[in-house]
């Protein structure tokens, strides 16, 4: 199998492709106003601690504060190594004392072994960003910082060594926990990473050291930081997928870019000089996603239809509380059996979903209405299918035994926004619904405010403020509706006309204080 990485750069972003024989199979963009924020950390401030939902509230600078859970304080090794995916499974053990010398928070164990968080509003804390923000929620954290290397990741104030489950040779994996224990500072834990399979100590070591030279700057920082403040950027996006996903089984990375071609080659002739001839700079007049049959495929990310190879297609839909995908045979019937097709078709659409989900970074809930299958060796063949496919994600995935109704429910960590959210934008016409009032009902509802205004009110002039097309329809008629409106109300209303306000929207305001009336007489 060939497995490439291809790096597109543009004047405003940088898109970063991961193929397996030419089917893309990872896909990243960096975008300079939205800049990755996973790994960042921060210098926060206790902003509300709420036990009843056993999490804190911590003000980082940002719109919404950040939220920080109490087992995000207990746990100190295992949210950080879920961001990075592939190394989510460590075997880990305890590396001699532990310094709390730290701006970490008191943890302890009541009674029923559950963890107890001394925390008070106010009061400063290290915390790092795990989740970013998704639609009108805040950033998740962790007080539980990590920096993360090409072959480990530095614990600081921790006291664990772990080494990759995914390194599966048992003389491997201890010489690598013998090699860190060696190599580790005091005061520090280290987690080694799958990439770091037969390394020898040199080049851990100056993995490691660049590490505490790292930390020793944010120590220094913090100190003389007020919060709220940013202490330390982690790497954009196509420098983190270059770290953490260049690997020996990639055969080939493609940049069309002269000077980021030159970045990502100096950094792997320092980390990794062995993969450096596997960097080629792109040179053509063509677009290097479309040589590479790339552009295409991405459009397919932002289609609410997908369709399968025997003829049966998902609907994939996104709301505001999970993903939901229906799963039709459209005219797929090969056999005269129905078991037979159904099957055939829940099986491509449990290979495509798996496929979608990594694609286009879905997290959160997800809910599969699959093709109704009579027999339960059926439907575990589905369940079955799912759970194979997952396991190629890096992300935590989640996957309960499909129901009697033929459903699927799924859980998928969410570290980012899904690519859905990061290339779009909500429609300014529908406000995301993705339909229209009807312009007759629009003008039924400004009616019905007037005649709220007209009996509440003792003020008789009125401005309206809507959309050009809305106007139109106002000043329709051999009798304009708006006239009309004003002898039956016997109001004075003057119409403004304002591009910015959608179809769905229109505004009132006193003629007389120029006040904006429009909420208060819903």
């Amino acid at each position: 199998m060939t497995k490439e990485i291809i790096i597109n750069s543009s004047t405003i972003q940088t898109r970063v492709a991961i193929t397996e024989d030419g089917n893309l199979v990872d896909f990243f963009i960096d975008y300079p106003e939205k800049r990755r924020m996973v790994g960042d950390i921060y210098l926060g401030k206790v902003a509300r601690v709420l036990p009843g939902i056993k999490a804190a509230f911590i003000d980082i600078g940002m719109k919404h504060d950040a939220f920080l859970h109490f087992s995000d304080i207990a746990d100190r090794t295992k949210q950080f190594l879920e961001m990075l995916g592939e190394d989510t499974e460590v075997d880990v053990e305890e590396n001699g004392s532990f310094n709390a010398d730290n701006k970490h928070h008191d943890t302890s164990k009541n009674q029923n072994g559950t963890h107890t968080v001394k925390l008070h509003k106010g009061e400063e804390i290290i915390v790092q960003i795990t989740k970013e923000p998704v639609t009108n929620k805040g950033v998740r954290v962790t007080s539980a910082v990590s920096l993360p290397g090409r072959f480990c990741v530095l614990l600081p104030f921790d006291n664990k060594i772990g080494v990759s489950k995914k390194i599966y040779d048992f003389r491997e994996k201890r010489r690598l926990r013998n090699l860190a224990r060696e190599i580790i500072p005091e005061n520090y834990g280290l987690i080694i990473r799958t990439v770091a399979k037969n390394q020898d100590e040199a080049a851990l070591k100056s993995d490691l050291n660049q590490l505490v030279k790292t930390w020793n700057a944010i120590e220094k920082r913090i100190k003389s930081e007020s919060p709220p403040a940013l202490i330390h950027n982690d790497l954009n996006t196509t420098s983190s997928v270059i770290r953490d996903l260049f690997t020996h089984d990639i055969s080939k990375i493609f940049i069309d870019s002269k000077k980021l071609y030159k970045q990502i080659r100096n950094y792997v002739e320092i980390t990794e000089p062995d993969l450096v001839d596997k960097i080629d700079h792109y040179r053509s007049s063509h677009s290097i996603f479309e040589s590479f049959k790339i552009d295409e495929q991405i459009k397919s990310l932002m289609a609410r239809k997908v369709y399968l190879p025997s003829g049966g297609y998902l609907i994939i839909e996104h709301t505001e509380a999970m993903v939901v995908i229906d799963v039709n045979s459209g005219k797929y019937a090969k056999s005269k059996d129905q078991e037979i097709n159904s099957l055939k078709t829940d099986l491509e659409a449990a290979r495509e979903i798996a496929k979608q989900m990594k694609l286009r970074d879905i997290g959160g809930i997800i809910v599969i209405d699959f093709i109704d299958l009579i027999e339960e060796k059926n439907r575990k063949k589905i369940y079955d299918e799912l759970k194979k496919e997952f396991r190629k994600d890096r992300s935590r995935v989640s996957i309960l035994p499909m129901s009697d109704f033929g459903l699927v429910q799924i859980t998928r960590q969410r570290v980012r926004q899904n690519m859905m959210q990061t290339m779009k934008e909500v429609c300014p016409s529908c406000l995301g619904t993705g339909v229209l009032t009807k312009q007759s009902h629009l003008i039924y509802d400004l009616e019905e405010w007037i005649k709220r205004f007209k009996r509440e009110s003792k003020e008789r002039s009125l401005i309206i403020r809507c959309n050009p097309f809305v106007a139109a329809k106002l000043r329709e008629g051999r009798i304009k509706t708006l006239t009309k409106l004003k002898f039956r109300y016997r109001l004075k209303l003057k119409l403004e006309e304002d591009p910015s306000l959608s179809l769905q929207q229109i505004k009132f305001f006193s003629k007389a204080s120029g006040k904006d009336l429009t909420e208060d007489y819903i």
